[in-house]
């Protein structure tokens, strides 16, 4: 069950898989049936029956115009959306600041009176469900390390990026402060000591883009690792493996990323000298499949007007790591900071139309 009562997102749990692999991969429900519309059988109509129903078909177009004429001029909100958009399926790829983020997103939805549905699923095949319209919402699409994981599909159409939903961010190799201290203060100087890094850098799961850009520096020449492994894990495998080693002082090469509450916490110091691999400074934006601002309106709106912040996502992702659920995490950040959520309901209602702002008031119990 959720905290509002009602019966929380289903997670569709899928497995990891490789970039390389093809098919169908998601769980997705039946497309809802269309209702066509029969027109009445009509016998014929005089001239002054015509006349007359072209004035009204006049009439009636005309109070439709200004109408929407009136909306536009007012920043109305949307009117709820059709039927088939009450699922909202979002990609999870296992990074607790996605979760987060995609926490949020989900509670929100239902309180809006959506059938969020989160999937958990690699980054390729993230953005090839995408592609395949099998998933409607991305929040995590680090850039610029992403490019080349979005690039064909950006320039193919088939995904959006409609917004910008964190800044600040930061992305790359890091090393315990006292390594640094020791002579590693860029990418090439891991190699000069490669047997106290005994010839490793630890990575997250397979498939991600850091994984595949730190893979490409251990085949540059230029970049002074050759001999190194890649060690695929898991975030929190990851981790554990860096605070053991950090606790027994030991040499360690890991992928890091800012904001994270574990990370902050440590004495870490990020590499110089990645050049233009994508490391660095960071931005996180959301993607969507082609066409869904225009299908789903309303929902689109949502999740545009999304837009997060360091200390924000850090207190989540603390909760998250520390044994949370993603939903509950971000029920309990919302519940304590309520006036977050008023920018995300600009030009939105709830499903079927109705006040949002109350919807998530009264969901929130604030």
């Amino acid at each position: 069950m959720s905290l509002f009562g009602q019966p929380a997102p289903p997670l569709v749990q899928l497995r990891f898989l490789k970039e390389h692999q093809n098919g169908v991969w998601l769980k997705t429900k039946a497309d809802s049936l269309r209702r066509i519309a029969q027109r009445p059988r009509c016998g014929a109509i005089t001239m002054g029956e015509q006349s007359m129903s072209s004035f009204k078909t006049f009439v009636a177009g005309l109070g439709v115009a200004t109408f929407l004429a009136s909306g536009l001029a007012t920043g109305s909100a949307f009117a709820g959306d059709a039927e088939s958009c009450k699922t909202v399926r979002l990609s999870d790829v296992g990074w607790t600041d996605i979760q987060a983020t995609t926490g949020v997103a989900s509670v929100l939805l239902t309180a809006l009176g959506y059938d969020p549905q989160v999937i958990q699923l690699s980054v390729p095949v993230t953005y090839a469900s995408l592609k395949n319209k099998d998933l409607d919402v991305f929040l995590g699409n680090w850039m610029p390390s992403m490019t080349n994981d979005i690039k064909d599909y950006t320039a193919d159409g088939s995904v959006e990026t409609i917004s910008e939903n964190l800044s600040g961010a930061g992305y790359g190799i890091v090393v315990p402060t006292y390594v640094a201290d020791a002579g590693v203060k860029t990418l090439t100087d891991i190699g000069k000591f490669a047997d106290k890094f005994d010839h490793k850098i630890y990575g997250i799961e397979a498939g991600n883009d850091g994984n595949r850009i730190i893979l490409d520096m251990i085949k540059n020449p230029a970049d002074n690792l050759s001999g190194f492994e890649l060690v695929e894990s898991s975030e929190a495998g990851m981790l554990t493996q860096a605070e053991q080693s950090m606790k027994d002082k030991e040499w360690i090469a890991f992928l890091g990323w800012t904001p994270h509450p574990v990370m902050g916490a440590m004495k870490i110091t990020y590499l110089d000298g990645m050049g233009d691999s994508g490391f660095g400074a960071a931005t996180v934006h959301t993607n969507v499949r082609k066409g869904y601002l225009q299908e789903c309106p309303n929902a689109g709106a949502f999740i545009k007007n999304l837009k997060f912040n360091l200390e924000m996502e850090g207190e989540m992702m603390k909760a998250i790591l520390d044994g949370a659920d993603a939903n509950t995490a971000a029920t309990d950040y919302l519940k304590k900071h309520p006036d977050v959520v008023g920018p995300w309901l600009q030009g939105v209602t709830t499903f079927d139309g109705g006040d949002a702002a109350a919807a998530i008031k009264t969901a929130l119990g604030s």
